[in-house]
């Protein structure tokens, strides 16, 4: 019984860790991820949504950790974000690696980018306002994770479902104390009703021989008194 508390509780405990913990990996996540003017620990998060670099760095649900650089000391095969200006994803953060350095039609300098596993150049030259910052590394899956976790089905599962456990168990546990409190209460009451039984037998048989010892107390006397009557009528005689 004692084992099983203590397996209860490490139990409790970490569910309470791991919903917590899920809840504010969502909140951070939700406020953090994906947006290009927030950072976590100096860097920013993108969730990677196309294999274009799978064939050298990363894949499809992983998700990159990108580090604010000067554009200007970028070169030749680093990966940077940018916000694609390209008509197929206008406005997406897309993270592919710089061919080479060039200038666009109005003559700003920019990069000419691609995705490894196509081998194929971007459709505009990227530009250094639209550059969020160099590739550092990456989780693998982490993306997908997050994701999962932005979903319906994800919060019931990481989050909903452990509280829901959570509070059932506190009110299994709620109810067992409100039953072991009932339980003391009836057997105190048992307890009191029982002394009261037994003084109260007590008392009946004090009761009992107060009666007794009276009744013999006056059988004595009325001995006596007989006893006493007999000396005289000796005594006469």
């Amino acid at each position: 019984m004692k084992a099983w508390k203590v397996i209860r509780s490490i139990f409790v405990w970490l569910m309470v860790v791991f919903a917590v913990g899920m809840m504010v990996f969502t909140v951070i996540s939700v406020s953090t991820f994906d947006r290009a003017d927030r950072k976590l620990f100096g860097y920013k998060a993108f969730i990677v949504l196309s294999d274009s670099m799978s064939k050298t760095d990363f894949n499809a649900g992983d998700l990159v950790l990108v580090k604010e650089v000067d554009p200007a000391t970028l070169q030749e095969g680093d990966i940077i974000a940018y916000t694609s200006q390209n008509t197929a994803n206008y406005g997406e953060t897309v993270t592919h690696k710089i061919r080479r350095l060039t200038t666009d039609a109005s003559g700003e300098l920019g990069f000419i980018t691609y995705g490894t596993t196509t081998d194929t150049d971007d459709e505009t030259v990227v530009t250094y306002p639209y550059v969020l910052g160099k590739y550092s590394s990456h989780i693998p899956k982490a993306g997908t994770f997050f994701q999962f976790l932005k979903s319906t089905p994800g919060y019931i599962v990481c989050i909903l479902v452990p509280f829901l456990v959570l509070i059932l168990l506190e009110g299994v546990r709620c109810i067992r104390l409100f039953r072991k409190y009932k339980a003391e209460q009836q057997a105190q009451l048992q307890a009191e009703r029982d002394k009261i039984a037994a003084d109260r037998a007590e008392t009946q048989r004090m009761m009992q021989e107060l009666l007794q010892m009276k009744a013999q107390m006056a059988q004595e006397k009325s001995t006596d008194e007989k006893t006493e009557d007999n000396t005289a009528d000796t005594t006469m005689l």
